[in-house]
């Protein structure tokens, strides 16, 4: 059995964020414990700046590890409207803490239909846990 945390509250996508809904028209996105395990010590996270709309499927911003550097993708097309300003000084609380203090950006869509659609075609924790076993 895998040791990679999933809570099953989230939705997720094939490209390892996580989507966490805050609001009926507004979600906070982070990468998976998955993703974070296989980046290994993240060092450097760059994110979008509020106000900047984002594009389903676009690179939204970049996570560094002394590994690789890994795109983050947006797992919806809306307008960014928080960012976590702590990652520009902590940014091992991806490591850490990947649904909680690790949280990257939080995203809002137009209308609670819009994200009604988006997250209906996301994936659920089983779903993502089968990719990753894959």
């Amino acid at each position: 059995m895998s040791e990679i945390e999933l809570p099953a509250d989230l939705f997720y996508t094939p490209e390892h964020e996580w989507v966490q809904r805050v609001s009926p028209s507004t979600v906070r996105v982070g990468i998976t414990d998955y993703a974070q395990a296989q980046l290994g010590d993240v060092v450097f996270v760059q994110l979008p700046s509020v106000g900047e709309e984002v594009t389903a499927g676009s690179s939204m911003g970049e996570v560094e590890s002394t590994k690789s550097v890994s795109d983050v993708f947006a797992p919806l097309t809306a307008k960014v409207i928080a960012v976590n300003e702590v990652l520009e000084a902590d940014p091992e609380k991806v490591n850490s803490g990947p649904y909680t203090d690790g949280w990257l950006v939080e995203l809002e869509v137009s209308s609670v239909e819009v994200l009604d659609a988006a997250v209906s075609e996301m994936l659920d924790a089983d779903g993502y846990a089968a990719i990753t076993t894959e």
